[in-house]
């Protein structure tokens, strides 16, 4: 059995499925990718649907409820109606899906149209999430985008005309070359669109990108990002969008309910090469080759690759640190239950200089928190 012991606490989760193919990887971009090739991705299917079956014949799986599918890349969107119906159609014969799962799919705007939408509507999915990125033809070609702005759009037209009613689009700001005047023109247009659901990212350059391994010319300076993301929290809030974590804005009724199960803490199963998941006490990870990943699974074998038993201090400092990046925030009582008083003069600091408010026996961060969060997170651990 692949599940790392001691499996699942609830019987309640989501599954993240990756789909490790592109037809051109993004300069930006530090994920588990890899050149799409039909043979690669005939193979890499079928060692897929072998690990379904791995968990799905695990003891208990029966009981198990799916809240939420997600499938992340990579390009997911370059499976056919076909073979994403087969493997949604594959975890359904092994698990009972909540009548209002949310099933969702990331699309690239070159690899989509009506038809393929529709494919992937009748076949259950639910939510589709864009990768815009900009809408800056210049700045898409030097991202290594293969879409340009009017292919965006008609993406997006067709995710709507094929009946989608939940719809996100992903936008990065403090990109090279960009100012706020050209982040506020693709802001601005994209939400003329009513997408119900907008990821407004900044660039981050980690080691495995193309520009974190050998750098970029024109990156717009720390106080022109901070430019930009209080402008993406004005705009999206004009448009009636809350701001319901860090990154991500939503209409009423429109919060992503995987992305929720991560900074909830709630567990999910993950699958694909470099696919993490995270059960009972225990975050795991699959083996990153495609090729290994493979292999692995045609000897009948499991692909995970590395485990982790997570104390129930890490445990506590996850619950804290992950609820804080949502605008509910967390209980006072679980900070006290984690460090004791140790953490009282930090809040107190942060209180005064406008990060964190307290609500009764709530903290939660204020927007001016958010865009520091990664500083308050560090010092706060």
């Amino acid at each position: 059995m692949p599940t790392p012991d001691p499996g699942p606490r609830t019987p309640v989760l989501g599954i993240y499925l990756h789909i490790p193919f592109c037809l051109e990887r993004c300069h930006f971009c530090s994920f588990n990718t890899g050149p799409y090739d039909p043979q690669a991705m005939e193979r890499f299917l079928d060692a897929l649907h072998r690990e379904i079956e791995q968990y799905g014949q695990a003891a208990g799986a029966s009981s198990i409820r799916i809240r939420s599918v997600f499938f992340g890349g990579g390009t997911p969107s370059l499976l056919s109606g076909d073979e994403l119906a087969g493997l949604l159609d594959h975890i359904r014969k092994y698990f009972q899906f909540q009548p209002d799962a949310e099933i969702t799919v990331e699309c690239n705007p070159e690899s989509v149209d009506r038809e393929k939408f529709e494919a992937y509507r009748c076949a259950g999915v639910s939510r589709i999430s864009l990768g815009v990125q900009s809408l800056d033809d210049g700045l898409l070609t030097r991202l290594g985008r293969l879409h340009n702005s009017s292919g965006a759009k008609s993406a997006y037209e067709a995710a709507r005309a094929a009946r989608f009613t939940n719809v996100n689009v992903d936008l990065i700001y403090g990109l090279p070359g960009l100012n706020l005047f050209g982040w506020e023109r693709t802001l601005r247009e994209v939400l003329t669109w009513q997408p119900d659901h907008l990821s407004c990212y900044g660039l981050t350059l980690d080691d495995g990108s193309l520009w974190g391994s050998r750098g970029v010319s024109g990156l717009p300076d720390e106080d022109e990002v901070v430019t930009q993301y209080w402008s993406a929290v004005r705009l999206t809030a004009e448009a009636g969008h809350e701001h319901y974590e860090i990154s991500n804005y939503a209409r009423p009724g429109f919060r992503s309910v995987h992305n929720q199960i991560y900074w909830r803490t709630e567990e999910y199963l993950a699958l694909g090469p470099g696919g993490c998941g995270f059960l009972g006490s225990v975050r795991y990870s699959n083996v990153k080759p495609v090729d290994r990943y493979c292999s692995l699974l045609e000897r009948d074998q499991s692909p995970i690759g590395q485990r982790e038993e997570l104390t129930a201090s890490t445990l506590a400092s996850d619950r804290i640190i992950l609820g804080l990046r949502l605008q509910e925030g967390v209980p006072l009582s679980w900070i006290r239950e984690r460090f004791g008083p140790s953490r009282d003069a930090l809040l107190e600091a942060w209180k005064a200089q406008g990060h964190i408010v307290q609500e009764r026996e709530i903290i939660r961060l204020t927007e001016s928190g958010r865009l520091v969060s990664d500083s308050i997170f560090v010092e706060f651990l």
